[in-house]
Formats: C-alpha cells, structure tokens, sequence
C-alpha cells in the first residue's frame, strides 16, 4: 500500500500530473523503441527507485465501533511485509475497510457498503478509526509540524457524517480539513483507490473473471497511476479555463472601476482653490482675447499669399488667351487660305470646261468627217474589187467565146435554158431561206444581248445582296458575342483591347487612361433614338480619346499588339473634369431634344469629346422624317441647329437631305435578343431570297446557251446558205455567158473589158487620194483626241485637287472651330478667375477691418498684447472646462469629506481588483509550466512502464 522504494523528489517533484483527452489514445498505442532506449529508461527508473524513504507506511491502526466490531487493535505493523490472519468475522476485512474509509476512500470502494453510516455499529451513535502513519526519512511531509508520525483520526455519524482531526505524534491536533489529508496522501503517494496497493476481494473476482483487453487496460492506467495522473491534467486543464474566464470577467470589471477612480479623481483634484481657478480664468479669458487675433491675423496670411499667386497666374491666363487667340488668327488665315485656293480651282475648273467642250466637240467633228472619208475609201476599195472580178469574168469570157465561135450548141442551149430556170427557182427558195435566217439570227443576238445584261444586273444585284449576307452574319454574331459581354458590339477584340488598357493603366504607363470605346460609355434616354444617333456619331462610336500625346503613343503600340483589321479612331484632347458649358452656343428645341440631351453621359471626358469633335450640342433629334424637314427646310432653322436627324436615320441639312444606308442599330440598341431573332430572319429572308437568284440565274444561263446555240446553228446554216447562192450565181453567170457567142458579142466583150481597166485605172488613183486624205484626216482627229484628253486629264487632276482641298478645309474649319472653343474657354476661365481676385480681395478687406475690430476688443480686455502659443479652441474649451469645475466646486464645497472617502474606496478596489488580476496572470501562466512539466512526466513514464511491459 505505501510506496517502500520511491523515486526522487527532483524526479518526480508534483505527483499528480492529469492528461488531455488525447492523451489518451496517445497511451493506447505501444511505443516501439530499440533495446538501447528501453534499457536507459530501465536504469534512469531503477537508479531513482534505489533511494529508500520510511515515510508514508503505517505504523498502527485502532477501530471502534466499525462495522460489528466494539473495538481492535491497536494492530502494530513491521517495517516490511505483513500478514493478517484470522478466522472468518475475527476482523480483517474491517481492518482493510478501515484503511480504505479513515484514507479518504469512499464506502463504494470497499465493496462493504453504500454509505458511510452502514460501518457504525448496530446501536452505536459513531464509529472511530484512528491510523499511524511513519513521518520519517527525506521524503517526510512537514516533518517541523508533524514530527516523526501522522495521527489520522475518522469519525463516523450514524448520518454519515465524516469528521478528520490530523494529529502530531504528541496528540496535538493539527488539521481539521479533508484537503490537508489528501495533501499528506499525495506526498506520501498512497492511492486507496489503487488495486495495486489495495486490491479487494470483489475487485480480484473481477479482475481474475475479466477477458475484455479494455478491462484489463483500464486495470493497468489504475495501476500504474497514470489514470491519477490523467485526471490531475485533465482537472488542471479545466481549472486554467475558468481561471482565464474569471480573468477576462474582471478585466472588463478592472475597466469600469479604473474609469470610476478617474471620476473620483477628477472630482478629488477639483476641489482645488477657488480663487486660483478664477485668476486661472481670468488670465486665460486675456489669452483667449489675443488668441483670436493671433488665429485671424494667420488667417489673413494664406488669403494673402493666394491673392498673390492668383494675381501671378493672371498672367498665364493671359498667355494662354494671347496663344489660342494667336491659333484662331492663324487658323482662320489657314481656312482663308484654302478657301482661296479652292476658289481658284473652281475658277480654274470654270475656264477649262467651255474649252473642254469645244475641244470635244472639235474631235467629234474630225471623227465625223474621218467617218466619211473612210466610208469612201471602202466603196472606192468595194468598187475597185467588183472591177476586178468584172475584168476577170469579162476576160474568161471573151476566152471562152473565141472558143466556142466555131460550134453549134442547140442542143445545149435547150439544156442550158432549163438549167438556168431551174438555177432561178433555187436561188429565189435559197434567198428567202436567207431572209428567214436572218430575221431569226437578229432575233437571237437580240435575246442573248438582251439576257447577257440582265446576267450583269444579276451579278450585281447577287453581289450586293452577299456583301449584305456577310455584314448581317457579322453583326448577328457580333450579337451573339455581346450577350455576355456587351462591348464586343463594338468589335471582337474589344475586351483584349481594354483588357491591355487596364494592364498597362497598373502599371503605370499611362498619366490617365484612355477613355473607349465611347458608344460603350453612353446611354440612350429614349431607344427609339439609337438609329439617329449611331448614324449622327458613326465612326466616333468605337473611337478612344487620350489626355495626351504619349498616351496616345502607348495606345497605338496595344492596339498594334491586340486588333487585327482596321484599328479605332485615337482622339488627343486634354481631359476636363467638368463637362463644357454649351448654354450659349447649343439649341435648345421646346419639343425637341439635341442629341447631347438625348444621351446619358456619366464621364465628362466623353461628354467634352463628343461636343468638340461631333458638335452634338447643336445637333436635334425629331423622330417623324417630315416634321423634320418641315422644321430644319420649312423657313428658319432653330438658332444654333446645324443639322437634324429622323429615327430612321435621315440627315436633313438646311438647304439637303441624305438617307441612311443601315436600317437598324448595330452598337446601341437596347434589346439584344430582339436584334438576334430580327437579324435571323432578315438572313432567312435573304438566304431565301439568294436561293432564288440562283434558280433564276441557272434558268437565265440555260436560256443563254439555248440560244447561242441556237445562233450558232441558224448562223452555220446561214453561211450554207450564202454558199450555196454564191455556187449558183456563178453557174448561173456562166450559163447566161454561154448563150450564142456571136463576133458581136466577142466585140462588144472586148469594148466592156477596155471600159473595165479605164475605170479600174480611174478608181485606183481615186482611192489612192482617198486613202491620203483619210490618213490626214485620221492624224487631225487623234492630235484633237488626244488634246481633248489631255484637257480632260488636267480638269480631273484639278477637280481631284479640289477635293483634297475641301478635306483640307473641312480639316481647317475644323481646326478653326476648337481654337474657338479652346479661346472660349481660357476666356470664360480669366474671367471666373479674375472675378475670384476680386471676391478674394473684398474678403481680406473684410477679414483685416475684423482683425482691426478684434484687437480693438482685445485691447479693451488685456492693454498689453501677450504673445500666446495656444489654439483659441483649447484655450476655450479649457475656460469651459474651469467655469464648469469652479461651479461644480462651489456646489461641493459642503461634501468635501465624502469626495474624498469615494476617491480612495475607487482607488482601493481598483488597485485590489489590479493585484488580483496580476495574481491570476501569474496563476496562469503557473498552469500553463505545470501542465507542460506534467505532460513530460506523463509521456515519460508511459514510456518507461511500455518498455518495461515489452
């Protein structure tokens, strides 16, 4: 039961040590070391188990009235071991659960009883156990107070009342309390409740019946005390938690006793003197006058210092007015300029056109008359040809006669007149199968010319209607990328674009980021307006606007890197915080909004963007297309209107109207889905309406080769045709020469042939000369085609200088215009500037007669000016805070003693509730080395009790 080889003090210095419930499952598992670790915990274990220590065994035991004994003992125990033997009843159970009870075990423990009172004897009002423990060696607990032995007495009532008294070995009483006992108990390491050190006779059935390994595992933490010690951490683990939580309950208690205390306080230091706190007062009173001087005459410097440097920027305001002055002047000569030039173009154009008229209408002339001179050269080379065949028939036939003079031929004039006859009715059935041919060959070119240009309206028509096809397709899936994100209405790569835009913004790169796409930044009030407005601000609508040039520079190299195709408008523009003021010069419709008041625009920038670059102030919006014209053409347009623009998308100018060649909004219609389902079926009606251009295109090109075909065929037949006559107008020439050659005819032949080659001879030298003239007459028309040319060439070079210089001038009115604008605007700045001067300068007149009114005064309170280095707010608020404490102080003056009393309870309890509070820190902090050096301990000797049950 006592421990006869304990281990040393240093070892082992607290005995109880509790663990954490995860300890637990830490002492289930078997630590699986080499034998050199097992054998250094064996002799670190058995070295300190050599030391031999008599404290803690019991020297005798002494029972009264327990259970159904009157009394025994006492019963004096040896040093060693001991045995106790006795017949049944004679007394060694009671001995045993006089040792368990009189030790601070409970009845259960025994396994004799449920309560206490079951051990008074039947009859008896109490029951007495009295045991003697040895108090000697190193290991004696108080050896000073108790000596040599421990006395335990126990009193038991018959109402289970249990009563300690610890005596010394004189009999002295010395403890009452249980907490002493165990305090004894732990030093001496006796656990009652330990089957190891007393093991009853229930708990040895138990233990010998058990087969479960929780059992018998449960048996062992028993034993080895290591459940005593897991309960001990476990108890001091939950003390440190209501320790912190009573620590962080008085921390706030500690908060509203400290500010308690400086209430005492300050009521304690408030009942200084009376009439030191009014002459406090009155001097501050003094101070506070010049105070207030102090702080307006500082005042007034600032308002001084700005004065001077606004009358110093008056002369940068200036500058800039004299330098956008100096750029309108050279602007307007500029646009004068080119006015002039494109005046003397026009003038220029003007005198070259009558010449360019008589010049064509000299070549058409010489054409006509080269016409003619080329129609006679051709009858002159017809005529001579027919001369020819008539000179060569002429001499066949005189050849022919001379040898046929001699013959008769009756037979063969009978013959030859048939044949001619019968030659004559198949040249009059082979000419009106000619005719018919060519009625037919007309009627075919006529067809296929016909179908050839409407194959070419066709073609056109097909081209335009694909070109339409692709850009419908391009903006429906533009639309359908914009459903999730809406700037792709604007372009594909829009969101790289400003995706690079804010890389390059985060870097740095930029002093102000670029502001784009600005359609993406504006909003319709009415969207039935979107039309007009895409049309009125086209290009503008996927253009990005800089601050400045280097910006701009940056922006170009993103854009380089991120779009392909063409890339968006850049505009450079210095960034405005306000939007401009346009009351002067915008119009203002009672019925009818400018475009600038039909936009929701929450950037100023690009409100000022649009209003420089487009004008859009002076720009209305009527929906109806006549009352349109009948507003901006009808009489006077509204003052300040440039243009007009219908929700279709008209233009209407003063004195001109255009149409729009788009029929719906692309970048700012509201309703996404509604464009998607429109622009699909324009593309089915436009699909639909492709597939009938290619049925009627293939019926058109078959009709085409029919009749081709068909040409070809009635041409060939026609060249047969043709032959055939040919064949029998020569057959037949022959025949008719072949009739009764006489000498007359042979004579007359030979005059014919003669008349031939005179006029032949005639018509040779007549061609010749016509053939001259035509060559001269041809060199005339081509010196006065190519001069009608060159003049034509040299009008069109200068009308194309002409519209290069009407760019140049749209670019210098312009140009012109925001030179204005930038004048405007520096002007109206000057002036608001020049009126801050003046406001400035009537506010410090103001401000120096109040300082003069406030040294006045101040003079008046304290004659002599005291320099004083305190604000007059501190100053009054110190005033305030004296008057309150002298009428606080004159109200108090009769409870000074109990000011005083409440002050020092205050700072009692809060230095008491401070020391307790340090006292709980170090508590703590004290738990917290305990449970770590107990954790240790705990994990050692787990350790050591594996290695020695291995």
């Amino acid at each position: 039961m006592s421990k006869r080889g304990s281990t040393s003090a240093v070892e082992y210095p607290n005995k109880r040590i509790r663990s954490s419930p995860n300890d637990e499952e830490e002492g289930t598992d078997v630590v699986e070391s080499d034998q050199e670790e097992d054998s250094t915990l064996s002799n670190r274990f058995l070295c300190a188990g050599e030391v031999v220590s008599d404290a803690g065994l019991v020297e005798s035991i002494t029972l009264k009235n327990f259970m159904c004994h009157s009394h025994l003992g006492p019963f004096a125990f040896g040093s060693n071991v001991n045995f106790v033997v006795g017949n049944n009843g004679s007394g060694k159970s009671a001995i045993l659960t006089a040792l368990i009870v009189a030790l601070g075990g409970n009845a259960q423990a025994t396994n004799r009883g449920s309560s206490l009172k079951g051990f008074v004897k039947e009859g008896e009002s109490s029951a007495d156990v009295s045991i003697t423990l040895r108090n000697k060696g190193k290991d004696a607990y108080k050896p000073d107070v108790y000596g040599p032995s421990v006395v335990v007495d126990l009193r038991i009532t018959r109402e289970g009342l249990r009563t300690y008294k610890l005596r010394n070995k004189s009999g002295q009483v010395i403890s009452t309390k249980k907490e002493e006992l165990l305090s004894i108990l732990d030093s001496f390491n006796i656990q009652v409740n330990n089957p190891v050190s007393i093991l009853t006779q229930e708990m040895s059935k138990h233990f010998l019946h058990s087969k479960g390994e929780g059992d018998k595992y449960k048996f062992f933490m028993k034993a080895t005390q290591l459940q005593q010690m897991k309960d001990d951490f476990i108890h001091i683990k939950t003390t440190k938690h209501i320790t912190e939580d009573r620590f962080a309950q008085n921390r706030d208690c500690l908060k509203d006793l400290k500010r308690k205390y400086l209430e005492k306080e300050d009521r304690y230091k408030s009942l200084a003197s009376i009439n030191e706190m009014q002459t406090q007062l009155e001097e501050l009173q003094k101070q506070m006058a010049w105070a207030l001087v102090s702080e307006m005459e500082k005042e007034l410097e600032p308002m001084k210092d700005k004065l001077q440097c606004d009358r110093r920027a008056t002369e940068k305001f200036d500058e800039k007015v004299d330098e956008w002055k100096n750029k309108v002047e050279q602007a307007e000569q500029k646009l004068k300029h080119i006015q002039d030039q494109l005046e003397e173009i026009t003038q220029q154009v003007g005198e070259l056109q009558p010449k360019c008229a008589e010049l064509k209408a000299e070549a058409q002339k010489r054409n006509k008359l080269l016409k003619s001179c080329e129609l006679g050269v051709h009858r002159c080379r017809t005529n001579l040809r027919d001369l020819e065949k008539d000179k060569v028939q002429l001499s066949s036939r005189l050849k022919d006669l001379s040898l046929s003079i001699s013959q008769t031929v009756d037979a063969e004039s009978q013959l030859s007149t048939e044949r001619v006859a019968h030659i004559q009715t198949e040249l009059d059935n082979l000419e009106h199968q000619s005719s018919t041919l060519s009625q037919q060959i007309d009627q075919y070119q006529h067809s296929c010319s016909r179908m050839k240009e409407e194959q070419g309206k066709m073609r056109k028509e097909f081209d335009v209607l694909r070109r339409s096809i692709e850009a419908n397709k391009r903006t429906l899936d533009t639309m359908m990328a914009s459903r999730s994100n809406r700037l792709r209405r604007f372009g594909d790569q829009m969101p790289e674009l400003l995706g690079g835009i804010e890389e390059a913004h985060r870097k740095g790169l930029f002093k102000h980021t670029p502001r784009g796409p600005l359609g993406y930044l504006i909003s319709l009030k009415d969207p039935e307006l979107a039309l007009a407005v895409e049309v009125c601000l086209k290009s503008l609508l996927r253009a990005f606007t800089c601050d400045n040039y280097e910006d701009e520079k940056v922006l170009k190299s993103i854009m380089a890197k991120v779009l392909r195709g063409p890339r968006p408008t850049i505009i450079t523009s210095q960034f405005l915080p306000r939007v401009h003021d346009t009351r002067r010069r915008a119009v203002n419709h009672p019925d009818y909004p400018s475009v600038l008041q039909a936009l929701d625009i929450e950037d100023p920038v690009v409100a000022n963007c649009l209003i420089d670059h487009r004008g859009i102030e002076c720009i209305l919006l009527i929906k109806n297309r006549t009352e349109a014209r009948r507003v901006m053409q009808g009489g006077t347009p509204p003052a300040h209107c440039t243009q007009a623009f219908s929700k279709d998308g008209d233009q209407i100018y003063p004195n001109r109207s255009y149409s729009a060649d788009q029929s719906r909004a692309n970048c700012l219609s509201g309703d996404v889905e509604e464009e998607i389902v429109h622009l699909q079926r324009e593309l089915e009606n436009q699909n639909a309406q492709e597939a009938r251009f290619m049925q009627r295109k293939k019926k058109l090109d078959e009709d085409l080769k029919q009749n081709e075909g068909l040409l070809r065929r009635a041409s060939m037949e026609q060249k047969s045709t043709n032959d055939k006559v040919t064949k029998l107008q020569l057959e037949l020439t022959d025949l008719k020469n072949v009739e009764e050659p006489q000498s007359d005819d042979v004579r007359l032949l030979e005059e014919d042939l003669q008349e031939i080659v005179e006029k032949i001879s005639s018509k040779r030298s007549e061609f010749e000369e016509a053939k001259a003239q035509m060559a001269i007459l041809k060199d005339d028309y081509e010196k006065a085609e190519q001069e009608r040319q060159q003049h034509k060439d040299r009008i069109s070079t200068i009308v194309e200088e002409a519209d290069s210089v009407k760019d140049e001038l749209s670019k210098a009115d312009q140009e012109v215009m925001k030179c204005k604008h930038h004048k405007k605007h520096y002007d109206e700045k000057r002036n608001a500037h020049l009126a801050g001067i003046k406001n400035l300068e009537a506010q410090l007149k103001r401000k120096e007669e109040e300082v003069e009114a406030s040294v006045a005064k101040a003079t008046q309170i304290s004659p002599d000016r005291s320099e004083v280095s305190r604000t007059a707010k501190s100053l009054d608020s110190e005033i305030n805070r004296l008057k309150v404490k002298i009428s606080t102080q004159q109200e108090q003056q009769e409870d000074r003693e109990e000011v005083v009393r409440q002050f020092h309870e205050a700072l009692e309890s809060y230095r008491s509730m401070s020391q307790q509070m340090k006292n709980l820190n170090s508590f703590i902090k004290c738990l917290d080395s305990v449970m770590i050096h107990r954790l240790q301990i705990y994990a050692d000797l787990r350790q050591f009790l594996s290695a020695r049950c291995k």
